[in-house]
């Protein structure tokens, strides 16, 4: 039997990965226990800003390493520092455990944000397109950072099996953050000109991705959405809400205004986040990797929608 480790396991994506392989000889790790934690896997704690990435992996010895431990929506106070020593420092402390001890597959959950919000991104964007997170987006730029680190390990360390998956936005029935803060919204924010496409994988369909990552699938880099994309007028009629449609440079200049008196978290470079969003061909996903999301990104959405009462 394989023996499978996952770090960040009480995160949402983690908790759902766990009933997946409810099978498996797994090790969940995470700073706080899962709950639930299925019956007969086993916790530990990891923090992987510390040694203790080097400890557990030498003594559980797994077989695989299922990588989830991110800051996707940091904390209130939380640094950028402090992201990066979880999202970049700690990836590299479990990339150098697991090729100290064995390990014959690392699973990377990585995020079609290291692509960047750039005007100039390809519509979709192809695994083969090029990486380049935004610097003024910690999220985007720590990703870009670990595909790096990630691809200089492919070529030293060729035993080391990966897989790369640069997932679009997650939603499931009990998701909320900084995305879904925007559809609670009254009005829908637009950049006049742009669309803001979202792709949107469901939690479940990512689950199954990554119990199959880790068991019987391909190595290789997939971009992981549903099929599909949802526009802002998309997203709006599916609320039944208006939309707010304000220039670029308006917008930039509200939000330099509004963030130094504490009127909003987000600053003018939010507008790109807005603009240039990344459209994801799961293209890959489907004919090389062998699964297709059972929910198309409007499923997902409309799912997610009525659980949230909108």
């Amino acid at each position: 039997m394989t023996r499978i480790l996952i770090t960040g396991a009480a995160g949402m994506v983690g908790r759902a990965l766990l009933e997946e392989l409810a099978e498996a000889e797994v090790f969940a790790t995470d700073i706080h226990r899962p709950c639930p934690l299925p019956d007969g896997i086993a916790y530990a704690r990891m923090d992987v800003t510390t040694g203790e990435p080097e400890r557990v992996i030498r003594k559980v010895r797994p077989d695989v390493i299922v990588h989830l431990a991110s800051i996707v929506t940091p904390p209130k106070g939380m640094s950028r520092e402090a992201a990066y020593r979880v999202d970049v420092e700690g990836t590299r402390k479990v990339l150098d455990a697991a090729l100290a001890h064995g390990v014959r597959r690392l699973v990377v959950t990585s995020s079609g944000a290291a692509y960047g919000y750039h005007p100039d991104n390809p519509v979709p964007l192809r695994e083969t397109d090029p990486l380049r997170g935004n610097r003024e987006f910690a999220y985007s730029d720590h990703k870009r950072q670990v595909e790096e680190m990630l691809a200089e390990a492919r070529r030293t360390a060729p035993h080391l099996e990966q897989v790369v998956l640069r997932v679009g936005t997650v939603l499931g029935e009990e998701t909320e953050n900084q995305i879904t803060a925007l559809f609670h919204k009254p009005r829908l924010l637009a950049v006049s000109g742009s669309e803001s496409p979202f792709v949107f994988i469901w939690t479940r369909d990512l689950a199954r991705i990554l119990k199959r990552a880790a068991t019987d699938g391909p190595p290789g880099i997939y971009n992981v959405a549903g099929d599909g994309v949802m526009g802002v007028a998309d997203l709006a009629r599916a609320m039944n809400k208006p939309v707010l449609r304000l220039p670029a440079w308006g917008l930039k200049a509200a939000l330099a205004v509004a963030r130094p008196l504490g009127l909003s978290q987000y600053g003018p470079e939010q507008v790109r986040f807005l603009q240039y969003r990344p459209v994801l061909d799961n293209t890959a996903l489907k004919s090389e990797f062998g699964y297709a999301p059972e929910k198309t990104s409007a499923e997902v959405f409309d799912l997610w929608k009525r659980q949230a009462g909108l």
